[in-house]
């Protein structure tokens, strides 16, 4: 049933917003040199990995020129990029990685690699046993995550020390307690927190 939600709403949510998403896609052309989108490879489900789709926020190559956290005042970031990110625009692509069984809608976030590659055997097996989410309960708790980098010297080791503890904890609350009206909360408060 899940994965049937999951395929007409991100199917029918990509019709719908055709038009935004050729904006978007428009200035990021004319905002930078370069493609429009983003394919980093994340982590998917049982540990397979994918390339995510998401237009693209930074320079050419910016996974070369620092780590994969991404505060708000990056120097990466292209001028439009803290917009796209305020206003999770620069997500919306995905909703191709889930009409491709990649993603659900709702699920832990996909991670790099090298962030997988340092959990714990338990936490791995539980977080990769779902398909990975366009957003989740850590999603909710930390819906701004540039901002809370922004200022630090070092911030990998900011998301390390003060994110990624509790992401870990409410990923793993999310597939203990999932349920198709947990999913629907968690999509109505992602909306809403766009907005507020």
């Amino acid at each position: 049933m899940k994965r049937l939600f999951d395929a007409i709403f991100s199917f029918l949510g990509l019709v719908l917003i055709s038009p935004l998403l050729l904006a978007v896609a428009i200035l990021v052309k004319f905002s930078s040199p370069g493609p429009v989108f983003y394919h980093g490879e994340r982590i998917g489900r049982n540990g397979k990995p994918f390339r995510i789709f998401k237009f693209r926020t930074m320079v050419l190559n910016a996974e070369s020129l620092g780590g994969p956290s991404t505060a708000g005042d990056d120097p990466r970031l292209l001028k439009i990029g803290p917009f796209l990110k305020r206003y999770q625009l620069d997500e919306l692509p995905q909703l191709i990685n889930v009409i491709k069984g990649e993603m659900s809608l709702v699920g832990p976030r996909p991670e790099v690699k090298e962030y997988v590659d340092i959990m714990p055997e338990e936490e791995k097996k539980i977080i990769l046993s779902l398909r990975p989410g366009m957003t989740d309960l850590a999603s909710l708790w930390n819906f701004h995550e540039g901002e809370v980098l922004k200022g630090s010297q070092d911030p990998e080791k900011t998301y390390m020390e003060k994110i990624r503890p509790t992401k870990t904890k409410l990923q793993l609350e999310y597939v203990k307690n999932r349920s198709f009206l947990l999913d629907l909360k968690i999509i109505v408060k992602t909306i809403l927190k766009v907005f507020y």
